[in-house]
């Protein structure tokens, strides 16, 4: 059995260097379970300091076009839970928190004990749950706990102080402030909104917390990291390899450029 690895410690040492710390997502399996590996494999060594894998799922309601497109390629071709539990287990073995990001439904079905319990076996840190709120994840909350596992939830401009309490109480490893009402994806510019929703985020207590709004540049990138704890980018990483597609060195050299500048982004923004 890997030993798992909260998410915390990314924040931790990224603290510890008075910066945000960067936190990349790709879905598993594209462009096929190995290239994935290897796609996640060049983001840690490129400066990712936490890694967030993609369950992909047919009803991505969150999910803007770009990161659709993947999920669906990597479900066209027959990627299933067992694979993502494969990923997984590749990526924690860099010894890089490894999350999984992931809908519902695919657990729910799975079984979520099952779940908890192959999940940590893996090494992985825990879940990012985009469409269950604390007071419906009992059944998660209750697994991840006996599991030692992370539960990452997510607030946004539109909670109300009282949600954002709970989240933050219920929450281990760190608050996912999806900061753009919408659906993902990789923008012009950060929005205005993500500055005050992390510090009501902050005001409930000493949970990190991370942005996701659709950065896509190390400036970006340093605009996050000037006030939240981390930042999360996925759009743009699948973007490199959507881009390259076929080419699998162009896709890994797009990838690992991308990260050098999000990674020189969040240790510039309190320089």
């Amino acid at each position: 059995m890997t030993s798992t690895t909260s998410t915390s410690t990314a924040f931790e040492k990224a603290r510890a260097e008075d910066r945000a710390a960067l936190i990349g997502y790709l879905p598993a399996g594209y462009p096929s379970v190995e290239g994935s590996i290897e796609a996640f494999a060049t983001m840690v060594e490129a400066g990712c300091d936490a890694i967030e894998i993609g369950l992909p799922y047919s009803d991505p309601v969150m999910d803007g076009p770009t990161i659709q497109a993947a999920a669906q390629a990597a479900l066209d071709g027959g990627v299933r839970t067992a694979d993502v539990l494969r990923v997984v287990e590749a990526v924690a073995a860099t010894g890089v928190p490894t999350l999984v990001m992931t809908y519902w439904n695919p657990i729910e079905r799975y079984g979520v004990e099952r779940w908890a319990t192959d999940l940590a076996a893996a090494g992985g840190a825990g879940l990012i749950t985009p469409d269950i709120t604390p007071d419906h994840g009992s059944e998660w909350i209750a697994a991840a706990d006996a599991h030692d596992l992370d539960k990452v939830f997510l607030v946004a401009p539109s909670s109300t102080d009282e949600r954002i309490a709970m989240t933050a109480a219920a929450s281990r490893g760190f608050v996912y402030a999806a900061a753009v009402m919408g659906v993902t994806g990789a923008r012009d510019a950060t929005s205005d909104l993500a500055g005050p929703l992390v510090g009501r985020v902050r005001a409930c207590g000493d949970v990190p917390v991370a942005v996701g709004i659709g950065v896509s540049n190390g400036d970006q990138a340093a605009d996050v990291a000037a006030y939240a704890d981390g930042v999360i980018v996925g759009s743009a990483f699948v973007r490199c390899l959507l881009d390259h597609a076929g080419d699998r060195a162009a896709g890994l050299a797009a990838l690992r450029e991308l990260t050098t500048d999000l990674a020189e982004g969040v240790r510039r923004a309190r320089a």
